[in-house]
C-alpha cells in the first residue's frame, strides 16, 4: 500500500518522525488486510480551522474534531475482511487529520504526540475499511481492532513512549 501524505497547516512541522508513524500504521494494516502495492490512501495534514470547515461542509457538524475519513471506494465498506486486489492504481481514499487538535488530545490523554497520531491514522484507515462505531457492538469490535494493532506496534497510550 503507498501513503501519499499532505501537508495544508503552517502550524506543525511535518518531521521525519510523523511520516515514519504513519507509514508504520500503514504497514501492519495493509499486511493485516492483505492489501496490495497498487492500493493507495491519501493523508492531508490540516489545522482546527479547515477540519471544521470539512466537518461542516460534510457532515453537517460545525465544530472541529480530530480525523475525518472519504471512502472512495464503496465495495470496501463493509467488507473489510475482502483483500484489495488489482492491476491497476486503487486510492481507497482520504483521512484527514487536525494536528492541532492531536497534540491538544495527547497532552489531554497523556500519551505522546506520536501514539495519537497513530490512533488516528488507524482510527481513519479501519473506517476506510468497513469498521465504524455506529453501534455498541460495532464499537467494540473497532477498538479491540485499534489497541491490538497500536499494542503490536509499541504505541503505548502513556507519556514515556515516545
Amino acid at each position: 500500500m503507498e501513503i501519499l501524505m499532505g501537508n495544508q497547516q503552517e502550524n506543525i512541522t511535518i518531521t521525519p518522525q510523523i511520516e515514519e508513524v504513519i507509514n508504520k500504521v500503514g504497514q501492519e494494516i495493509s499486511r493485516r488486510f492483505k492489501l496490495d502495492d497498487h492500493t493507495e490512501v491519501s493523508v492531508a495534514f490540516v489545522d482546527d480551522l479547515m477540519i471544521k470547515d470539512l466537518n461542516r461542509t460534510y457532515r453537517a457538524i460545525d465544530q472541529v474534531t480530530d480525523v475525518l475519513s472519504f471512502a472512495f471506494d464503496e465495495e470496501a465498506e463493509g467488507t473489510p475482511e475482502t483483500p484489495v486486489k488489482g492491476s491497476e492504481i486503487h486510492l481507497l481514499g482520504e483521512i484527514i487529520i487536525s494536528l492541532e487538535t492531536a497534540r491538544r488530545q495527547a497532552e489531554e490523554y497523556g500519551h505522546s504526540f506520536v501514539r495519537e497520531l497513530a490512533f488516528l491514522f488507524l482510527h481513519g484507515m479501519l473506517h476506510l475499511l468497513g469498521y465504524d462505531h455506529q453501534e455498541e457492538q460495532d464499537t467494540r469490535e473497532m477498538r479491540k481492532m485499534e489497541e491490538e494493532i497500536l499494542h503490536t506496534l509499541n504505541y503505548r497510550r502513556w507519556a514515556e513512549n515516545s
